[in-house]
């Protein structure tokens, strides 16, 4: 996640050194998936392994390490079985890694943590857009968030927020990044049309977007559907597209709920598409 190697990164820079602890193998029901790390710095604790008695006996023996004040040039792995002796019944076995750190080479340390993160293209500056953002500024994704009138993005976003003014709206479309996620709820049906029309025209062409969301309801969706049919457009292509948008059973429509249960299926679109991927 990049707040917590940009986190790291500084804190190496005032401490000097850390023990990065990485989950570097993971059979059957752990609480990290291999790649996750935890730093461990003499005044600090960066990023999690899951917590639990697993962390906890991760903090320790990076705290023994480093009060020993002795750099180790080979990383240490330890065996760790989730069952009894760890106070865990999780049934799994984790591998961690325990590795020395100092404020030399941070530059290639920054680049060997970040992972790639999904990305989110969010039409629309309203109230379930902004509560959205909201969310998504706490979670590992990169968003870009779109919308006609510039003036109704805030002042402040998270890191993880990149703000675009596009006029007209739809012309974004052509830019957004590969794989990348999208949700449409712009202020206006004609805008949310011509997005969803410039979407599904890419996906013919690129087949590069990793889903398409769409606010509404059914009978919105139903009448985009003749309409875009006017516009070339048929019923496979129709099928790309989520709409109503949010996880079954929520019915509520207040802005903060509506966005839980949004980002609740994003994160389901996108272990979807990490799947498929796994299986190509």
């Amino acid at each position: 996640m990049l707040k917590h190697t940009s986190s790291l990164l500084s804190a190496l820079k005032k401490s000097g050194q850390a023990v990065l602890v990485t989950v570097v193998k993971a059979q059957g029901s752990v609480p990290r998936e291999e790649g996750a790390w935890m730093a461990v710095l003499p005044e600090a604790l960066i990023n999690t392994l899951g917590g639990g008695q697993l962390e906890f006996q991760a903090i320790q023996e990076a705290k023994r390490l480093l009060q020993l004040g002795k750099s180790f040039s080979e990383p240490l792995v330890h065996r760790y079985p989730l069952g009894p002796s760890l106070g865990q019944c999780c049934g799994g076995v984790v591998h961690l890694s325990f590795e020395w750190l100092s404020s030399l080479g941070l530059e290639q340390l920054g680049k060997r943590l970040q992972r790639p993160e999904p990305e989110l293209a969010l039409f629309g500056g309203g109230h379930v857009g902004q509560a959205i953002v909201q969310l998504m500024e706490n979670l590992p994704w990169q968003v870009t968030w779109i919308d006609s009138r510039e003036s109704i993005f805030p002042q402040n976003v998270g890191h993880n927020i990149e703000l675009e003014h596009s006029e007209p709206v739809h012309s974004a479309v052509a830019q957004l990044k590969a794989r990348a996620h999208v949700l449409i709820m712009s202020f206006s049906h004609a805008e949310d049309l011509d997005v969803v029309h410039q979407c599904l025209v890419r996906q013919r062409e690129r087949q590069d977007l990793k889903s398409i969301g769409l606010i509404g309801s059914e009978t919105k969706w139903a009448t985009f559907k003749r309409r875009l049919s006017q516009r070339g457009l048929s019923a496979p292509d129709f099928l790309r597209v989520q709409c109503p948008i949010g996880i079954a059973g929520i019915h509520s429509k207040e802005p903060e709920i509506i966005a839980v249960s949004v980002v609740a299926q994003l994160l389901m679109n996108e272990e979807h598409a990490q799947s498929l991927s796994a299986d190509v």
